[in-house]
């Protein structure tokens, strides 16, 4: 049987000599593996820029309950982004927050609150300004807690196990929960990393095997 879904590329690998598996978030049934034969010959190029990480995509799938690998009947770019493989600072956004879904979410079930997330932030990443987006990583990374389950009760709760951090510091933290993607918040280079790394050991926390960035410091070098 077929299904109709929108779906957000995570990740992929080489299989075989023209073919990739695909992690693919899913609005209907959450992340799933899909293989895609043939996608990496010569003459398939336009197909293999769909699987790029962060790709919205719309999709007829095949589904089988229980398998491991599924199929993929039609695909198509839902919409392309105008901005982020063009820019420095939002292509490299998205490094970190590929990273950070890849890292977070697991479920192979729907949640289509979390996907409505996942899909506004990335059009919002596309769209808002650059001053805007030094922030947008942060915003994200908090908004994500509660899509997956461990939203902090309190600012205090973000650094119960860490050092209590600056006065500046935290009152930036609780102008990017009050402020949206599109609203410039006053923050400093000092101020992100430190608020990042709290983020981060708060995940580490709720997460097992959640371990470091890889990316983060490519975002950090790219935003100072």
């Amino acid at each position: 049987m077929k299904y109709k879904t929108k779906a957000i590329v995570f990740s992929y690998i080489k299989y075989s000599d023209t073919s990739i598996i695909a992690r693919i978030y899913t609005e209907v049934f959450g992340l799933q593996s899909y293989i895609i034969p043939g996608v990496r010959k010569s003459s398939n190029g336009t197909k293999m820029a769909l699987f790029q990480p962060l790709t919205l995509l719309d999709l007829v799938v095949y589904h089988k309950e229980q398998s491991s690998l599924q199929r993929i009947a039609e695909m198509r770019c839902a919409e392309p982004y105008h901005h982020i493989p063009f820019d420095i600072y939002k292509s490299s956004i998205a490094l970190f927050l590929t990273e950070m879904m890849q890292k977070s979410i697991k479920e192979e079930v729907s949640n289509r609150s979390l996907f409505e997330f996942l899909y506004h932030s990335l059009h919002a990443l596309d769209e808002v300004s650059s001053e805007a987006a030094k922030n947008f990583h942060v915003m994200f990374l908090i908004r994500l807690a509660a899509y997956i389950g461990f939203y902090p009760a309190s600012l205090e709760e973000l650094w119960k196990t860490a050092a209590v951090p600056a006065a500046a510091t935290q009152s930036y933290i609780q102008a990017c929960i009050e402020n949206n993607y599109f609203q410039s918040v006053h923050s400093t280079n000092t101020i992100r990393r430190e608020t990042i790394q709290l983020l981060l050991h708060f995940y580490r926390t709720h997460i097992d095997g959640f371990g470091e960035s890889n990316a983060l410091p490519i975002l950090q070098e790219v935003l100072s």
